[in-house]
C-alpha cells in the first residue's frame, strides 16, 4: 500500500492556491513553493490576497475529514478602522452575508481583539497610516464559504485590508516563514485531534 504524504504550507499573498491555473494569469501557483509529489491536493482554499496556513496532502480521506465543520479555522484579519466590540459580538454571534445570490447567516463561532501580531510585510503594501487607522481581530470559524470571513467584516462595517490564516484544529502556522513548506507525518491524529 502507497504511503500518503502530508504538508504544511504558509501561502503568501497573490498565489493560488491550486496546481493548476484555471484562467491562464500570471499568478503563482502551489508547485511553484515545493516539488509536491503526483496526488497532492490543498486541503481548502485560500483566495489570492489570502495567507498563511495551507494543509496538503495525497489522502483524499484526509481531506475530506478536515474540510469538514469538526476543526476549528482561526483568522487574523486586519481591518479598516478600530473595530468596536460591538462589531466584534456579531461575529462572534453570526452575520448574515450574500453566497450564492442567496443570503446566509455565519453560524456563531468566536471572535476577539488581538494586538497586530507583527506578521512580514505583505509583497504588495496594504496602504499607509494616511489612510487612517486599521486594526487587528481574530476570527475563529468551523465553516468556510467561499470568502466568509471577509464577507462577515464587511458586514459589520469593517472591511478585511489583510487575511491570515494561523491555525486549522491544533495545527498553527507557528514560525513558517512565507513561502515555507514542511513535510510531516500526520496531520490528523497527532495535530488536529
Amino acid at each position: 500500500m502507497k504511503k500518503h504524504q502530508h504538508f504544511i504550507a504558509h501561502k503568501p499573498w497573490g498565489m493560488i492556491s491550486q496546481f493548476v491555473n484555471p484562467a491562464k494569469r500570471k499568478k503563482k501557483l502551489l508547485g511553484d513553493l515545493y516539488n509536491f509529489p503526483e496526488g497532492t491536493m490543498a486541503i481548502g482554499r485560500l483566495d489570492v490576497a489570502s495567507e498563511g496556513l495551507l494543509l496538503l496532502t495525497t489522502d483524499g480521506k484526509i481531506s475530506e475529514e478536515i474540510r469538514s465543520s469538526k476543526y476549528e479555522k482561526e483568522y487574523y484579519v486586519q481591518v479598516d478602522g478600530i473595530i468596536n466590540k460591538e462589531a466584534v459580538e456579531r461575529l462572534k454571534n453570526g452575520v448574515e452575508i450574500g453566497f450564492n445570490g442567496k443570503k446566509y447567516t455565519t453560524k456563531p463561532g468566536k471572535a476577539f481583539l488581538i494586538d497586530d501580531p507583527k506578521f512580514p510585510l505583505r509583497s504588495q503594501k496594504i496602504r499607509d497610516e494616511r489612510h487612517g487607522p486599521t486594526s487587528w481581530v481574530s476570527i475563529i470559524i468551523k465553516e468556510g464559504k467561499f470568502r466568509q470571513v471577509r464577507k462577515m467584516t464587511a458586514a459589520v462595517g469593517y472591511p478585511t485590508l489583510r487575511l491570515i490564516r494561523v491555525r486549522i484544529g491544533e495545527i498553527k502556522l507557528g514560525n513558517l516563514n512565507v513561502g515555507e513548506v514542511r513535510e510531516v507525518s500526520n496531520l490528523i491524529s497527532h495535530q488536529l485531534k
